[in-house]
């Protein structure tokens, strides 16, 4: 078989090689206590003890950003999808108090365009850098034939630890404890096929388009902003203990695909519920525009979007002060939103929607 067979085939081996060193000065940025390989090995050593945790339980979660990647290629915007990825991950570990160590990528495409993957990859290890998290290793897959020209998906994977004493589960959530919401940054990486559909359902509009509420950027710049990074905000507020010497923040969710009524219940013990009300927090302009857009009934939004509020936290009435204050100092923003109920469907209730989310 001659040398370049390969590559005739539709894989060259040598671009990917190229876009290993080319991905070598971003990924160096993201080097932590604990890392102790670089990239090209069969598998990446990480060494726990080093990180000085005594009695650890680790915690993984592995995600992708869906068909927001979709508009990344449209706008030929390769440099913050990344950043969706790591974000997707990373926020589920904090959830249950642990710190992410290492994170892992995947990327693939039928043709491997190096400057769009460098691009990608650059946003990956940004997000791994604001995470104070380890990129350690990865995999780039050319397939011919799996994906149409220009076409790429990404998938992240990260591993995480907590002390057994610090974790997170919810189980001594109850109620009338409070629940704290931290804003976001937009759509973040979940509800972008409905997105999509309802912009093309608008005659004359696409991703290069002017939103009436926002002339300053492009509809494709507004929807590709990256979904937050709540790490360190989060770390910092878990340093805020309760009597016990445990973390005082009850449980936490991340608001992702789902909605408020989904993503809730997750956390919450058997026998108890929710209450928000819907006039403690404004619902953002990108939000109300993609409701008069799809004519999409309040329910609809709370059950599909972030609407907001990106991130959230369960806590005592007497902890809310000292747990907001460590994220204000952290520069976080913050909004008391709701209570705990009892209620044994776990049912989630958003006070005041029709009156603040319609029309």
């Amino acid at each position: 078989m001659k040398q370049n067979a390969y590559k005739d085939a539709g894989v060259d081996v040598e671009a990917g090689a190229a876009l290993v060193e080319r991905i070598k000065p971003h990924v160096a940025k993201t080097k932590r206590s604990g890392v102790m390989s670089g990239l090209g090995g069969f598998g990446a050593l990480f060494d726990l003890k080093a990180t000085g945790y005594t009695d650890p339980l680790l915690v993984s979660a592995t995600d992708g950003v869906g068909t927001k990647i979709k508009i990344a290629i449209d706008q030929d915007k390769h440099d913050t999808i990344g950043i969706d990825a790591v974000a997707m991950c990373v926020n589920d570990l904090i959830v249950q108090g642990a710190e992410p160590l290492f994170f892992l990528d995947y990327f693939a495409t039928g043709k491997l365009d190096v400057n769009t993957a460098e691009q990608v990859i650059k946003g990956i290890a940004k997000g791994c850098e604001e995470s104070d998290c380890g990129l350690i290793g990865g995999e780039t897959a050319e397939m011919p034939g799996m994906y149409s020209e220009g076409d790429y998906d990404i998938a992240g994977f990260c591993v995480g630890a907590v002390e057994r004493a610090d974790v997170i589960t919810g189980d001594t959530i109850t109620e009338d404890d409070v629940i704290l919401g931290l804003p976001s940054s937009g759509v973040h990486s979940n509800g972008f096929s409905l997105v999509r559909k309802l912009i093309a359902s608008v005659d004359g509009f696409d991703f290069d388009s002017k939103a009436d509420f926002d002339e300053s950027k492009t509809l494709g710049e507004l929807l590709l902003e990256p979904t937050r990074l709540y790490v360190r905000q989060i770390l910092s507020a878990l340093k805020v203990k309760d009597a016990n010497g445990r973390p005082a923040i009850k449980g936490m969710v991340h608001v992702t695909g789902g909605g408020f009524y989904e993503n809730v219940p997750r956390i919450l013990p058997d026998g108890f519920g929710a209450e928000f009300d819907c006039k403690s927090w404004d619902l953002p302009a990108l939000f109300r525009w993609l409701r008069d857009i799809g004519n999409l009934a309040p329910e609809d939004m709370a059950g599909t979007f972030n609407c907001g509020i990106g991130y959230m936290i369960v806590c005592s009435p007497e902890s809310k002060a000292a747990i907001t204050d460590a994220l204000v100092q952290s520069g976080e923003q913050v909004y008391e939103i709701g209570q705990v109920t009892k209620a044994d469907d776990k049912r989630v209730v958003m006070k005041n929607i029709a009156e603040c989310w319609s029309k």
